[in-house]
């Protein structure tokens, strides 16, 4: 099939379009803006709009209103913008609305640097917005995986009537890589009987609302959600094993760290050191599970190596239950760690075991 050379944060413009978005709402902010500015060009030669907000605020709020229509809806943003945008996609999940929403991670705290990072994990898997509520998380290692990934974002968020999040970085959406667009298969998906549309035609008149005075009443929402949430954990899991059928050393990493985790892996290899990478594709749901399973098998040890100070490190160790070490390496700030950084490290976990 014919590929296209292009930048990560573009293929997520086009793929978008291919899914069927034509409402996209969004603040100029490095390094997504690549995003906003393909989607001002292409937007109108599709019949869609794109839309740049007065601010973040008013951006995920009209993602709101239009994907309570049941249009397909996109937004982005960098680090600090999605903090911005957190009480808005709260709102969301609470009104079960389908959208997908891009960061592509920055340096931080605070307005910290434009290169790339991944200290959002704990905001994008944990603390995304307030109250009980979980988005579905995708993080590509390639600009392949973000076309598809993108692609498919939109079939789980109106599969499963939540915001769906594609996690990306500085480096992911910077670089370019071939892409192919045409091996989306789409999901059968419910037809959308909730949207707020009008009532012409014999339509039901449908109220969209996250708001419940009475505690039983909200409370009945909230596990609802939950149960549609463990359906997500049964279906959705998504990872990639690489070496570790009988790995002793398990390196946990995602998105552009996974793809320098890998070239460690390999080096270790050659000069004999039984290591192998497990890459979660899905941040939430987490697989937890496949961890477990290497666990009580044949890992010995494992090494979580990601751009920050040490989050999904947490999951890891959750996930394993302490039957196994589980060692950190990262680089923060917007540093990349090196493959013989990961090696360095891999081979002290070896002299111990």
């Amino acid at each position: 099939m014919a590929k296209t050379l292009m930048k990560g944060n573009e293929v997520i413009a086009e793929a978008a379009i291919r899914a069927g978005c034509r409402l996209y709402f969004g603040y100029p902010i490095t390094p997504q803006t690549e995003i906003s500015e393909t989607l001002a060009k292409r937007m109108p030669k599709v019949g869609g709009l794109c839309l740049q907000a007065e601010s973040e605020i008013a951006a995920i709020n009209m993602v709101l209103g239009a994907a309570s229509t049941g249009a397909r809806v996109l937004t982005s943003s960098s680090s600090p913008g999605l903090s911005l945008k957190s009480e808005g996609v709260s709102y969301i999940v609470g009104s079960d609305l389908p959208c997908v929403i891009v960061n592509v991670q920055r340096g931080g705290p605070g307005l910290g640097g434009i290169q790339p990072s991944q200290a959002d994990y704990y905001q994008a898997t944990r603390a995304m917005g307030h109250g009980d509520m979980h988005l579905i998380v995708l993080a590509p290692a390639s600009v392949q995986e973000i076309g598809d990934l993108t692609q498919d974002a939109f079939d789980l968020a109106d599969q499963y009537r939540t915001p769906v999040m594609i996690l990306s970085d500085g480096a992911m959406g910077q670089m370019m890589e071939p892409i192919d667009f045409e091996g989306h298969t789409p999901r059968v998906l419910p037809e959308k009987t909730w949207a707020a549309c009008g009532t012409e035609n014999g339509r039901v008149h449908n109220i969209i609302n996250s708001l419940y005075i009475q505690p039983d009443e909200l409370e009945t929402m909230v596990k609802a959600r939950f149960e549609r949430y463990q359906t997500i954990e049964k279906n959705e899991v998504r990872y990639e094993d690489f070496l570790t059928d009988d790995a002793k050393i398990v390196l946990v990493a995602y998105g552009i760290t996974a793809r320098i985790a890998k070239s460690a892996v390999t080096a270790c290899r050659k000069e004999g050191i039984k290591a192998g990478l497990l890459r979660p594709i899905t941040l939430w749901p987490f697989p937890g599970k496949r961890l477990k399973e290497l666990a009580d098998t044949t890992a010995k040890a494992f090494l979580a190596v990601e751009l920050s100070m040490g989050q999904m490190v947490s999951d890891v160790r959750l996930a394993v239950e302490h039957k196994r070490p589980v060692g950190f390496y990262g680089r923060t700030g917007g540093m990349m760690p090196s493959v013989d950084e990961i090696v360095t490290e891999i081979k002290k976990i070896s002299q111990s075991l």
